[in-house]
């Protein structure tokens, strides 16, 4: 009796385990736009992790870059 209580027991963590670890495949497969809190748009990226960092930096040099290039605001003293 205690075997088979034990059996059932293992059957149920199984059983979690493998509905937790469908969830958890299932969120890698998101949209080609991803929302942030922030309201920036992030695209999903492609291939091997080493290609998706690569993807990702070169993203965010290029971002910066263009940022970096746009003129300053000017702040008005008399105001």
């Amino acid at each position: 009796m205690r075997m088979v209580f034990g059996v059932l027991g293992l059957l149920v963590v199984l059983a979690i385990v493998g509905v937790v670890a469908k969830k958890q495949l299932q969120t890698v497969r998101t949209p080609t736009l991803v929302e942030s809190a922030a309201g920036v748009s992030m695209p999903v990226l492609s291939g091997t992790p080493a290609q998706q960092s690569q993807q990702l930096q070169k993203k965010v040099q290029d971002e910066l870059n263009k940022i970096m290039q746009q003129t300053p605001a000017r702040v008005d003293p008399a105001q």
